[in-house]
């Protein structure tokens, strides 16, 4: 369940295909990939928060984003209990997929290679997000 008791976000198919763009569906709901270091979000520095792309849940604030020379927006810690994680062994790699709780979307994966004080690095698809400035 998301973040403050909300019910989950199941819509068909069908519906997720005309609420999002064909790449917002490729990565939310195909588990998709955007190319590196072409995400409009990549290199964005404005305060504000993050949100799923698909649902709206709030999924990061722009205190925890970091430039971690990837090519995607990186992430210390999310911003409350609304990402949950699963274990991905696609492509012959060992990876921790992050999911949005509300919509099961898919954002992006996990590393343990991020700065402290989390030492985690959420590594997450520009497409995914819906960024909101807080001016």
């Amino acid at each position: 369940m998301a973040d403050g008791g909300e019910q989950r976000m199941d819509l068909p198919e069908k519906e997720w295909r005309e609420r999002l763009s064909p790449e917002q569906y490729h990565v939310l709901r195909e588990a998709g990939t955007e190319p590196p270091f072409a995400g409009r979000y990549v290199h964005n520095h404005e305060t504000g928060e993050y949100r799923c792309a698909g649902c709206g849940e709030l999924l990061f604030t722009s205190d925890s984003k970091y430039d971690s020379g990837s090519g995607w927006p990186s992430f210390t810690q999310p911003a409350a209990s609304t990402i949950v994680e699963h274990a991905d062994t696609s492509h012959g790699m060992r990876r921790v997929e992050v999911r949005c709780a509300k919509c099961d979307g898919h954002l992006g994966h996990l590393f343990p290679d991020g700065p402290g004080p989390t030492g985690l690095r959420y590594c997450i698809n520009s497409a995914a997000l819906d960024f909101r400035n807080d001016k």
